[in-house]
């Protein structure tokens, strides 16, 4: 089944990128880890094609406007087509194409087509700038696969699950839960799935570089930070038992490497004064979930029991009984095993909170202030058309909205392109209530918490 390998390549939480044979792997101690992971990340891609050249360069024919020509124009029509999907500029040297996107090639070099890698996901920009560990809050997943397959005169493939209905949300988790019932424990392929009967809504995916701070991952916290294979199982579109014990030493690394990323400073002013009197506010009412800051750091890892944080629990009860007990007794479960356990969600570090609107696992609430005051929260709101400055709101911090009308949905409704940045929160597992813990701020300090929200 070819996606299969769309999966491999695109999945959010995955690494679609293979160092060469021969690397050696990293141990806590070893100083070259994070630089070995840096290249492993992004400067290889060992995955097969899913697409040739030609539905790169096609692709913009499909947009009903003119697009730059491919081969007069390959920088502009690169920019058009990150644009168009919601892929940005890649910060390290990727052979003209934007992040998230990777040229498969032959042993001597030859381009054979191209696939997703993991920057799809993890490969943001805020203000014009590119941050490689920021997750991408403008891919349409939905729309590029489609057009990809089309360009390619190809059928588009049936999904057994949604990928996503708003732009910048993936359902990374469907993604692995599928791939792996696919697969005996043992790791041999299936004929036919295995029945898990988890079902997981899209999501937006966290900034990597918090997983540092971090006992546990994802949103439910109920997997090992340190698990190395788990970034591995978005593999499972191709890679046998062997193939993933030979290439966890080079997973390694790149754990290693996202452990090192930093997250980006803010880069306008903040009203000191302000600022100081929020770090109190935030110390009053935001530690014992969140930690604390600067020279006496200190994070909890504390997952919050679903009738506390009030938030939409699909992400939460999705993930079945079944599926957790079928990863576990497989290789990946091996020494880092999934809790059975349900609780909530894990309150996140927040670190370079600025730069990753919109808010909760499912981004569904596009601003800090509307986070702490959930009286304010759109129903229903349009995804910015880019990440530059002009669409950010420094004053409430995230991305400036208004409550669409029903005229204004209609409209994007007509449009394949447009259809994607509404953000319904009606949708399944895109509720935005819960989190209410700000309301009982005032206004004063509500601004003041979100100025040393900013310092972070």
């Amino acid at each position: 089944m070819l996606w299969w390998r769309v999966f491999a390549g695109c999945a959010c939480a995955g690494l679609a990128c293979m160092a060469p044979h021969g690397w050696a792997g990293s141990t806590p101690s070893d100083p070259g880890a994070a630089e070995r992971g840096r290249l492993a990340l992004l400067q290889h891609s060992y995955l097969k094609a899913e697409w040739k050249i030609d539905a790169y360069r096609n692709a913009g024919k499909l947009w009903g406007n003119s697009a730059p020509d491919p081969e007069k124009d390959p920088e502009g029509y690169a920019r058009a087509f990150a644009l168009h999907y919601g892929l940005h500029p890649a910060p390290y040297p990727n052979e003209g194409l934007p992040m998230g996107l990777r040229w498969s090639q032959q042993p001597d070099g030859t381009k054979t087509g191209i696939q997703l890698d993991c920057m799809a996901c993890h490969g943001g920009s805020i203000g014009g700038k590119s941050y490689v560990g920021l997750a991408n809050t403008q891919v349409d997943y939905d729309l590029l696969f489609g057009d990809l397959f089309r360009a390619e005169g190809r059928r588009v493939p049936l999904l057994p699950f949604t990928i996503n209905t708003a732009r910048g949300t993936t359902n990374a988790g469907m993604m692995a839960v599928f791939l792996l019932s696919m697969r005996n424990p043992d790791l041999s392929r299936r004929r036919f799935p295995m029945l898990l009967g988890a079902n997981l809504p899209e999501l937006d995916a966290p900034p990597w570089w918090n997983l540092k701070h971090k006992k546990t991952m994802y949103y439910d916290g109920r997997t090992p930070a340190a698990s190395v294979r788990a970034n591995m199982q978005f593999l499972l579109g191709e890679k046998t038992r062997e193939q993933f014990q030979a290439l966890e030493p080079t997973f390694r690394d790149i754990q290693a490497y996202l452990m090192s990323l930093q997250p980006p400073e803010y880069p306008l002013a903040i009203v000191a004064a302000r600022a100081e009197r929020g770090k109190a506010v935030f110390e009053q009412t935001c530690v014992r979930c969140h930690g604390t800051y600067g020279a006496r750091r200190s994070y909890p890892s504390k997952i919050v029991p679903l009738d506390v944080i009030g938030t939409d629990p699909a992400r939460s009860l999705g993930l079945s009984d079944r599926a957790v007990e079928h990863y576990n007794a497989t290789w990946f479960g091996e020494g880092h095993p999934v809790d059975t356990e349900r609780v909530g969600y894990q309150a996140p570090p927040l670190d370079g909170i600025w730069a990753s609107a919109p808010y909760l696992h499912n981004g569904s609430v596009p601003t800090l202030h509307a986070l702490l005051k959930s009286s304010t929260r759109p129903s229903r709101f349009s995804r910015p058309p880019s990440t530059d400055f002009e669409h950010y709101d420094t004053r409430q911090v995230g991305w400036k909205f208004h409550e669409l009308t029903d005229e204004e949905i209609a409209a994007m409704k007509s449009s394949t392109h447009q259809a994607h940045f509404l953000y319904d929160t009606s949708r399944f597992g895109l509720g935005n209530h819960g989190h209410t813990f700000g309301d009982k701020l005032s206004e004063d300090q509500r601004m003041d918490l979100i100025e040393y929200l900013k310092t972070l």
